[in-house]
């Protein structure tokens, strides 16, 4: 049943070559934007964080909690 998903046999084989996760991500389609919108606020709900910062300011909490649990202090 799984390959049948993966590797539909009505799928010309060139057709499944372009099957990549690469040309997925990069097709951004609908519900694969919905997925990472919904695990983002997940996210952001576990950490206790608000779901409007930026890259940047996730990255500086993320290694500020990282140096924490390794006993040291960001400088």
């Amino acid at each position: 049943m799984r390959d049948a998903w993966l590797n539909p046999p009505d799928v010309p084989a060139e057709e499944l070559k372009k099957r990549t996760l690469t040309n997925l991500y990069n097709q951004r389609p609908t519900w694969l934007a919905n997925a990472h919108f919904k695990l983002d606020q997940a996210v952001f709900a576990a950490y206790g964080w608000p779901d409007t910062l930026s890259d940047e300011e996730i990255l500086e909490r993320l290694l500020a909690l990282n140096l924490e649990r390794a006993g040291r202090q960001a400088k």
